[in-house]
């Protein structure tokens, strides 16, 4: 089997796996969620809003203050539907899934050993001066 096949095998795979199923219900239960897509509708218009008021040659602060905090508050409230927070989960299960693949395969490449490399999770606390890592 080419390498290409193996990769094909993995998607199969991972469209197996609870943690990508989980995320597609969670997906589904979103967009079927009428409350939540209105509230993303909502968000979506009260930052061409604020774009919209950005872009003016003078803008007026006080309605730029009003729409951010307006804003604000439907970003929460979409953070808090329940479909958005179990989505949101799935997701970030999903990703770490897709995050140790990726890095098996590519330390493989690197010329790691491929039965023992694994995914180590990032310490970084952003300081840069102590790493050549990351960035």
């Amino acid at each position: 089997m080419d390498i290409i096949s193996l990769a094909r095998e993995i998607g199969k795979e991972i469209q197996k796996d609870e943690r990508y199923l989980n995320m597609q219900l969670a997906k589904q239960n979103s967009d079927d969620d009428q409350q939540l897509q209105d509230l993303i509708g909502e968000f979506n218009l009260k930052r061409m809003a604020i774009n919209n008021e950005a872009q003016k040659p003078e803008q007026d602060s006080d309605k730029m203050q009003v729409l951010n905090q307006e804003l604000r508050h439907v970003y929460a409230q979409i953070m808090q539907n329940p479909n958005m927070t179990a989505y949101n989960r799935a997701k970030e299960e999903m990703d770490a899934l897709l995050q140790r693949v990726s890095a098996i395969i590519g330390q493989s490449a690197d010329g790691e050993d491929p039965e023992t490399t694994d995914y180590v999770e990032s310490s970084c606390g952003g300081n840069c001066s102590s790493c050549g890592g990351c960035h």
